[in-house]
């Protein structure tokens, strides 16, 4: 059983809400993927109109991880689209959380991956090469660190140094 069909974000806050090693990220992220709930250890890209970095990350081997794109909340273009959940999904990613936008939302919808994101927008990004991978990223009021643990669900996204039980 994944932690994600334990662990609910409002339970956590509860419990955990004011504690150093707890953050709980600002509203606004929508939900796209087939899986509200997913949980894991947080990888990183920082991907500037630019998913290539994005692409190599979900190439990988999940393992159960989160991957949180920083696309510093540009809605000039997509980040994550149909083959990329789809990857993500044969890979083993528990989620992608977009600080941005995807496309292909329906696709999207029928992995079995979380994602959320900031909207939709029907253009692909570029493909430079450009970003950073698995340093620390900041938004939604939020430092999103490479190792600590990330819960995501239908009221929201929080992160934890340590994993939750």
């Amino acid at each position: 059983m994944s932690e994600s069909t334990t662990l609910k974000t409002a339970d956590l806050c509860d419990e955990h809400a004011g504690s150093a090693h707890f953050q709980i990220a600002e509203p606004g992220f929508l939900d796209y993927g087939g899986r509200r709930g997913f949980s894991g250890p947080i990888s990183t890209v920082r991907a500037p109109e630019d998913n290539s970095l994005v692409r190599k990350a979900l190439e990988e081997p999940g393992q159960g991880r989160v991957l949180v794109v920083d696309g510093g909340g540009s809605r000039r273009c997509a980040l994550v689209g149909d083959i990329l959940a789809m990857l993500a999904e044969k890979n083993g990613w528990a989620g992608v959380v977009v600080n941005g936008c995807i496309r292909d939302a329906e696709e999207v919808g029928r992995t079995a991956v979380g994602v959320k994101a900031l909207g939709t927008h029907p253009l692909k990004s570029s493909k430079r090469n450009e970003g950073q991978r698995d340093v620390e990223v900041r938004f939604a009021g939020v430092t999103f660190t490479p190792g600590h643990h990330l819960y995501a669900d239908a009221d929201g996204i929080v992160t934890s140094e340590k994993a939750l039980r």
